[in-house]
């Protein structure tokens, strides 16, 4: 045997054993034949002998190892179906978590005052429920009992708030259970759309004016104080400071006294509401105490705060009647208007209205005080002002839903014109 015969044949011995075969790939002309089966035929002389040939083919690549990675298949998240936005308020909707704000529209009884409460069965369920993830709410079944009647003979809108639902389009069937409506308003069928739950409110609900207003009232305040401290011999840069930081600490003060007087717990501080007595004491206490340590004259400091504070109040108030706080008893009245608690919309008594007036006309008294009257003593204006806005606040809660005990409203009320008694003698006898 030749000894390029030998070293073909080897070579072929060894690609069998790595698992080669002819068809594999193209392989060297000499290392082919010796794949090939022997032949008992000898070989054909050729009358020239072969030129040599030269495999430039790449070599056969080698199988790469099946790794987990290449083999499990990728992870499948759920993701809702949803039409891309067009606007911000589009993009805002589709926030997480997603709810429904459900509506009955319905009308007072005939009598006067109601025997019954309102009781409406709300029901739901997706149009579309392929693909959703199992820890989507797809239906939903709630009784709403309405304990703030709605004025008889005038219509009502009564919501309820389902939150954490999955998105699409929602059939959604409202009826009346407490034998209160005649059969041809009973049932209300509709088709809704799931929206991020920040915005699912009723009818007369718009829940962003409110700490636009305030916020806008805080400004207003800041700028009213810092233009009358500007005539007096005061700091204007510390004292205005002082009150902003005050401002802040008050929206604090009014979150902790709103949750202490409705026993909400401390992990509700978000989401709770804010009473404006907390804002008046923690804010008031913190402009008088930084006031002092920056030795002010923290009499005259109060009484140029006086009429901003006002101001602000009424332009900050009307921000609780567009989010449905603070609301008035429903009524009849002509003078009534429709409004919201964010569960019932019906005529009420306006009261975050009346309290906004008041509190823009002590704000005008207060203001001419300051710039026209010569006190001999500061902080007349600030007390005098302060009594008289708690006197009709105190008031007020008479014609409002959550009206107070009237053994308290009694007491406040005799205090406030026991201080506003002792301004106008003390005004009257230092002058």
């Amino acid at each position: 045997m030749a000894p390029h015969s030998a070293v073909s044949v080897a070579a072929a011995d060894y690609l069998r054993s790595r698992g080669h075969s002819p068809g594999s790939g193209a392989l060297h002309p000499t290392v082919a034949r010796a794949f090939a089966p022997a032949s008992t035929t000898p070989p054909r002389a050729s009358a020239q002998a072969a030129e040599p040939t030269i495999d430039t083919a790449a070599p056969p690549e080698r199988p790469r190892a099946r790794t987990p990675e290449a083999v499990a298949p990728a992870p499948q998240s759920y993701a809702p179906k949803r039409s891309p936005a067009t606007s911000c308020t589009d993009e805002i909707s589709q926030v997480e978590p997603l709810g429904l704000a459900v509506t009955y529209w319905g009308v007072g009884g005939a009598d006067a005052e109601p025997s019954h409460d309102v009781a409406i069965r709300f029901t739901g369920s997706r149009v579309e429920v392929e693909g959703h993830a199992s820890t989507e709410k797809v239906g939903f079944d709630r009784t709403l009992v309405v304990k703030s009647r709605p004025a008889a003979g005038g219509r009502f809108a009564a919501t309820t708030r389902i939150q954490g639902i999955a998105s699409g389009e929602w059939e959604v069937s409202a009826r009346r259970i407490d034998g209160g409506a005649d059969s041809s308003e009973r049932q209300q069928n509709s088709v809704l759309t799931a929206r991020t739950a920040l915005l699912t409110y009723g009818p007369a609900v718009r829940v962003w004016s409110w700490p636009a207003l305030v916020a806008a009232g805080a400004v207003v305040a800041l700028i009213v104080q810092g233009f009358l401290l500007s005539r007096m011999d005061a700091n204007v840069a510390a004292a205005v400071a002082i009150s902003a930081l005050s401002c802040i600490l008050g929206y604090i003060g009014a979150k902790v006294w709103y949750l202490i007087l409705h026993r909400r717990p401390i992990s509700t501080f978000i989401r709770a509401g804010a009473c404006i007595q907390g804002f008046l004491l923690v804010s008031l206490g913190t402009l008088v105490i930084g006031g002092a340590l920056g030795g002010m004259d923290v009499g005259a400091v109060l009484d140029a705060t006086t009429p901003g504070l006002f101001l602000g109040m009424a332009i900050g108030r009307p921000g609780c009647f567009l989010a449905g706080c603070c609301s008035g008893r429903p009524t009849r009245s002509r003078w009534g208007l429709f409004s919201s608690d964010r569960t019932l919309a019906t005529r009420r008594i306006p009261v975050q209205l009346y309290e906004a007036a008041a509190a823009l006309l002590i704000a005008g008294v207060a203001l001419a005080a300051v710039l026209q009257v010569d006190l001999p003593v500061g902080g007349l204006v600030f007390l005098g002002s302060i009594a008289a806005y708690t006197l009709v606040r105190q008031g007020l809660f008479l014609f409002r839903v959550d009206a107070h005990t009237r053994r308290g409203r009694l007491t406040v009320s005799l205090i406030c014109c026991a201080v506003l008694i002792g301004v106008l003698a003390a005004s009257q006898v230092l002058s």
